[in-house]
């Protein structure tokens, strides 16, 4: 059964094989009971699909490099994801990101010549086995799990290449440059400056042409852009709760 290098995988996944009735006929999709997986990652992808309600859970921002990609900003340093707790628990009323909740299966080619995508899922975790109830085949046809993840899947796949068509846009009118942000609060002597990501800049973004921003505003992308710029004010509360979190973690070690 062909599975994908480790060096080729996405965050999160260990390992990726095809799911397929002859290896798989009897395994089915556990309950997932804790996110633990997630609690040393501090920023994790979005898809544009996702920002309106991102937004109100964390902070947007975007990835250095040459392909920047928007991200969820969960803490303000690497290892650390003030969402889940200890139990593995993700926080109440927070937005769980598309590809969190897309784990443990994705779509991927199969080979460096495949044309089309393969349901795949990653065989180290225990959340899929043939233990589980709900069962992915019955017989040799998929059963309803199987249909409705294979949906997710593909609707995922189609936001990521929105997302694409997002960022080039972005890239193309030359809006995105390196964030910073300062934080001062009023028991700190000297504020506290967070850069290493990218952001939109506003003062580019209001000397756009203007059938330029007419465009963006009937395509969406305003709104989106919008969308991360509100959301950076988060950063400011993000820091507060990281602050607290790291000031009591040595009194429960």
């Amino acid at each position: 059964m062909a599975s994908m290098p480790a060096s080729q995988l996405p965050l999160f996944y260990n390992s990726l094989v095809p799911v397929s009735t002859q290896f798989h006929q009897d395994y089915g999709l556990a309950v997932q009971t804790s996110l633990a997986w997630t609690s040393i990652t501090h920023a994790i992808p979005l898809t544009v699909d996702e920002f309106s309600v991102a937004q109100r859970s964390f902070p947007i921002i975007f990835g250095m490099g040459e392909n920047p990609a928007p991200l969820a900003l969960l803490s303000l340093t690497d290892g650390l994801n003030l969402y889940v707790d200890r139990d593995g628990k993700w926080e109440d009323g927070a937005y769980l990101p598309a590809i969190v909740r897309r784990y443990p299966f994705m779509l991927a080619k199969l080979g460096p010549d495949a044309t089309e995508l393969s349901l795949c899922f990653d065989d180290t975790t225990g959340i899929v086995s043939p233990d589980a109830e709900d069962k992915l085949f019955d017989g040799d046809q998929p059963t309803a799990t199987t249909k409705r993840i294979l949906e997710f899947c593909e609707q995922f796949e189609q936001s990521v290449a929105r997302t694409r068509g997002f960022m080039e846009e972005l890239e193309k009118l030359n809006l995105l440059t390196d964030g910073e942000v300062t934080i001062q609060q009023p028991d700190m002597p000297e504020p506290s400056v967070y850069r290493g990501f990218r952001m939109v800049a506003e003062e580019k973004l209001q000397t756009l042409r203007g059938d330029q921003a007419r465009k963006m505003i009937q395509n969406g992308m305003m709104g989106l852009i919008y969308a991360h710029l509100f959301s950076l004010s988060q950063i400011t509360h993000l820091f507060e709760r990281q602050r607290i979190v790291m000031s009591i973690a040595p009194a429960q070690s």
